[in-house]
């Protein structure tokens, strides 16, 4: 079974309480609060595993949680943090966020990707010793971590796709080229989904060929497999369209040429303009090896095709998969062209997860308190979430923490409740003085 998109839930830790605690041992005088701080939550984090290239390990578990921040102790013990939970996905899989369909994530490269942070533990009662309040009887709990549904969709990350109708030998091509061994047989349909190959072009370079379910003719409205993976060949660099000249299917080249061509177009113009070398298979069903050359000369069918790919810029290589014969030669015209053409397309994000954070709660239902300690304290749902996203290390991120502030009215809502330039100001266990 192939499974290229499916929809989970995940969940990071939350972040454990802070702990009202006063330090009493004989002899020790005035010991005061030692309230320690809870752990933060664990992460969700993503990561690429080279070796798979379907989602079928979520088919059975579609739910994920990292662990809680353990909570604090006497004696200033910090809890223990909780663990990431790592979730392992096929190179190409794109992160979506399943209400607006817009890319959160390509996961192309090999780093790691945090979809979801742990939330920050909550401070012990030392924190809140004071000149005026000296014996703190409360502490902090800790911010829940977030959580969200995603669907996970797979585009495999391949240099070269190859495209075709059923039975032209796409799997016989990738075969006798790769390492990889599809199934094949001599009917329709027989791969039921998408085969990557690595193709050696000597030493240690090469690239990287997928074969994609045979396409119909509307396949691009949901007739038949290859609807189901034309996604899959969004990212490829050039195609390989396998054509099967021998007319044992009943049909000319030309013919087959036009069909996949216009499934390709009412799919995406983009990916019907890629650059294309047009595979004619099965020649050896149409004279022997010693004459491939003058195959152009000697079938009507391939002059039509010849002259229709002359006019569309297609080279056309003739070959055969079941003997071997022709390969070199594709291969070369394949190498020559991906050394001209861009790397594999890696897609931009297109969702602020900050923004959409943040705009998940109501900035209305943050509340500003003022402390016995003449400092000021904001609380909510909103800002709470917005602060568990801010790495407050980096300064384009305290650059948009500052301008969410200000866009969301809470500036101003510390304003109208007296704060001044030089107040200090809490929002959990983040201290900042404000600048007005």
């Amino acid at each position: 079974m192939f499974i290229d998109k499916i929809k989970i839930h995940v969940k990071a830790g939350n972040g454990g309480n802070g702990v009202v605690s006063f330090r009493r041992e004989k002899y020790v005088a005035k010991g005061g609060p030692d309230g320690g701080d809870g752990g933060n939550g664990g992460n969700i984090v993503f990561r690429i595993d080279e070796g798979s290239n379907t989602l079928l390990a979520f088919r059975y578990k579609r739910k994920f949680a990292a662990q809680n921040g353990g909570d604090g102790a006497g004696a200033k013990f910090h809890g223990a943090n909780g663990e990431d939970t790592v979730i392992l996905v096929p190179p190409g899989t794109l992160i979506r966020d399943p209400e607006s369909g817009k890319i959160i994530k390509d996961m192309s490269s090999k780093e790691d990707y945090v979809l979801c942070h742990g939330g920050r533990g909550g401070w012990g009662n030392r924190h809140f010793a004071t000149p005026t309040r000296q014996i703190p009887r409360f502490a902090k709990a800790g911010l829940p971590g977030e959580e969200r549904d995603v669907v996970l969709e797979l585009k495999m990350i391949a240099d070269v796709g190859l495209v075709g109708l059923p039975s032209a030998g796409k799997s016989s091509l990738l075969a006798a080229l790769s390492q990889a061994r599809p199934k094949i047989a001599d009917y329709h349909f027989t791969t039921l989904e998408p085969n990557l190959g690595v193709v050696s072009t000597g030493g240690e370079s090469g690239f990287v060929m997928a074969d994609i379910p045979g396409l119909i003719e509307g396949a691009s409205e949901g007739l038949g497999l290859g609807h189901e993976f034309l996604r899959h060949i969004e990212r490829c660099r050039m195609l390989v369209q396998v054509i099967d000249v021998s007319g044992s299917e009943g049909r000319t080249p030309v013919e087959d040429l036009e069909v996949i061509s216009s499934e390709l177009l009412k799919f995406s113009e983009e990916l019907a303009s890629r650059p294309r070398v047009i595979a004619a298979n099965k020649a050896d069903l149409l004279i022997s090896e010693e004459n491939f050359s003058m195959i152009p000369e000697l079938s009507d069918e391939c002059r039509a095709l010849e002259e229709k790919c002359r006019t569309l810029g297609y080279p056309v290589i003739y070959i055969s998969a079941s003997e071997k014969i022709g390969l070199k030669e594709l291969v070369s015209e394949i190498s020559q062209m991906l050394r001209r053409l861009p790397p594999v397309t890696v897609y931009e994000s297109e969702y602020d997860i900050l923004e959409e954070t943040a705009a998940g709660r109501s900035p209305e239902d943050v509340t500003v308190s003022r402390m016995d300690d003449a400092s000021y304290s904001l609380e909510g749902p909103w800002i709470e979430a917005l602060v568990n996203r801010v790495n407050f290390n980096d300064r384009e991120s305290m650059m948009y923490f500052e301008r969410s502030l200000s866009k969301f009215g809470i500036i101003q809502k510390l304003r109208d409740a007296g704060c001044e330039e030089g107040d200090t100001v809490h929002i959990g266990d983040i201290e900042f003085d404000f600048i007005d």
